[in-house]
């Protein structure tokens, strides 16, 4: 875990050429340094994680996902067998099986013409934790957590005050760590896929749920959730350790896709977890479950992750499909001060990696909000500061946490509101109401901030209808310079949805143009030289200078510092000991 000062990014343009800079410097370093290699190779049809996995333990049986061009039969199970696999899971939203099989066996898997492309099975987290040393921890706010403010689900969240509806007959998949028995939370159907019962051993799941859907009655309603009446199915997909696999978050959105056909009738999945993006959208199963569940006509909302410290490029898989509404986190600090928010230092900024799609999407209210607690789970076992007494209550009855997680939970609660008012929405309108109405920054990192801040009120407002509402992708040309952003008004259809609009209130750049392909080119935006992209570096080398230092001593300037009056960071430094790089590292732990 890192062991920062606090620090901010303040929402304010950034458009000097020594910001600029800075930006570039980061993103270029966390490419340089994590693109896999695999990004952009041959035809295999085999994840390069998954050869290295079996190249590491040849010996050992290794977990996979595969997905077949055809619906697989009986040959194709038989074939799996054949290679001394088992198949562990048959899944229904994707042609695909989750396996396990000798991981000297692997290649030979390319010999079975249906099979598409195999992955690892990779293991997946919520996004209000992270694993250092082995060890689950929950996610650094982007203050103390001693002293702390009072932060309810509803901050950050503009004009709910003066809404009326509740989420009222709304159905939400909540597919975490489970539920436990709380005053504030009436679960409409529980399943679990990790274990016998669907109890919250882990106290993620209680408190997403409280944020969509809390009643506040613990609490006299002061942490009531953004959609107090919408009923909630909770799916457990995560262990007592806020941990699991691919495999059963795909179960998961097939168990609620099936029960959609029968009796369930789920209108919105809230998936506040995630992995690492390791391959393309295109090939990454986690990816193309969401997608289906999306295309089914089901409204999903994902986090962005937590890694925004480590730069550009860290949102997280399945934030990173193109469909999908992904949330950053805004830190609110506790007022009614809209100017002084930021985005919280953790979240996730764009673009995404490989596919290079601009997100997240919007952000939202995600640093130290305050939900149901789950007695006796493991965050309240070895987290106890943050627990929450409400008002007059004789033990407590709340938690604070931050993360993406959270955020995209409040969004998932406006999602149902939406729903609530017009229940004929389709996903994609949504998204693009969400985004249009979204109280605009003045901050020009798009990467951190997406369309800008949720706002409730404005996006029961929005009229307009799309009908699809792919997230842009962004590229470079290397001849000019300049960027190049996918023009939503004709992505989406819809003129009123363009991107202009949706960025910036208006346009978005002096010089901005749209070519034949639906593109909006800028002058110089966050990056004017050197190779953004094309070949995952900043520079043809990799390497920001000879040496992989910024300068021959490791330090951004002489004294440590960014700039002597715009620093990134407030307290002036970009990492407790001040440095910036050192062996082409970005923070030192």
């Amino acid at each position: 875990m890192l062991n920062l000062p606090p620090f901010k990014q303040k929402i304010q343009n950034i458009g000097s050429a020594s910001k600029c800079l800075a930006a570039s410097i980061t993103l270029g370093i966390m490419l340089a340094s994590t693109a896999p290699a695999f990004a952009g190779s041959g035809a295999s049809k085999i994840n390069e994680r998954a050869i290295q996995a079996s190249e590491q333990n040849p010996n050992a049986m290794i977990d996979l996902i595969v997905t077949y061009r055809q619906t697989p039969g009986k040959a194709d199970r038989d074939f799996i067998k054949q290679k001394g696999g088992s198949i562990r899971r048959e899944f229904h939203l994707i042609k695909g099986h989750a396996i396990t099989v000798p991981a000297q066996a692997l290649k030979g898997l390319e010999k079975n013409p249906n099979i598409q492309h195999v992955s690892l099975d990779e293991p997946v987290s919520g996004a209000a934790t992270t694993i250092a040393d082995g060890q689950v921890v929950l996610t650094e706010s982007s203050t103390p957590i001693t002293g702390s403010f009072p932060s309810s689900v509803l901050d950050g969240t503009k004009g709910l005050g003066n809404v009326s509806y509740t989420g009222a007959g709304v159905r939400v998949a909540v597919l975490d760590t489970g539920v436990k028995s709380h005053g504030d939370l009436s679960p409409a159907g529980t399943y679990s896929l990790v274990g016998p019962t669907s109890d919250d051993g882990f106290g993620h799941g209680n408190h997403v749920g409280g944020i969509i859907a809390g009643t506040g009655s613990k609490s006299g309603g002061l942490y009531r959730g953004v959609a107090p009446d919408a009923e909630v199915y909770y799916v457990k997909v995560l262990d007592d350790a806020g941990q699991g696999l691919s495999s059963d978050v795909i179960a998961g959105l097939d168990y609620a896709l099936w029960l959609n056909q029968n009796f369930w009738h789920i209108r919105v999945i809230n998936m506040s977890l995630g992995h690492p993006v390791y391959e393309s959208a295109a090939d990454d199963p986690l990816v193309q479950a969401v997608n289906a569940i999306w295309d089914s006509g089901v409204v999903v909302v994902c986090s962005a992750g937590n890694a925004g410290r480590n730069g550009y490029g860290t949102i997280t898989s399945p934030g990173n499909s193109p469909k999908v509404i992904t949330v950053g986190s805004l830190t609110t600090w506790g007022d009614n001060e809209p100017g002084n928010d930021i985005v919280s230092t953790f979240s996730s900024r764009g673009p995404t990696r490989i596919d290079r799609y601009v997100k997240p999407d919007l952000i939202a209210h995600g640093n130290r909000v305050i939900s149901a607690n789950a007695v006796r789970s493991y965050m309240e076992k070895n987290y106890p500061e943050r627990l929450i007494n409400a008002p007059k209550a004789k033990k407590a009855e709340y938690y604070q946490l931050s993360g993406t997680s959270m955020a995209a939970a409040v969004v998932t609660g406006a999602v149902a509101l939406m729903l609530e008012k017009d229940p004929t929405l389709t996903p994609d309108t949504i998204k693009a109401r969400l985004m249009r109405s979204a109280s605009k920054v003045d901050f020009s990192d798009v990467f951190a901030t997406g369309a800008g801040v949720l706002n409730i009120e404005g996006a029961l407002a929005e009229a307009g209808n799309v009908s699809q509402a792919p997230s842009p992708k962004v590229k470079r040309d290397d001849a000019s310079g300049r960027m190049a952003f996918q023009e939503t008004g004709k992505l989406w259809g819809n003129q009123q949805f363009a991107l202009g609009y949706l960025w910036s209130d208006g346009i978005l750049w002096a010089k901005g143009t749209v070519d034949s392909q639906g593109y909006l080119w800028s002058d110089g935006y966050l990056w004017s030289d050197g190779y953004l992209w094309s070949d995952g570096y900043l520079w043809s080398d990799g390497y920001l200078w000879s040496d992989g230092y910024l300068w021959s001593d490791g330090y951004l300037w002489s004294d440590g510092y960014l700039w002597s009056d715009g620093y990134l960071w407030s307290d002036n430094s970009t990492s407790s000991d001040s440095t910036t790089i050192a062996d082409n590292v970005l923070m030192a732990d």
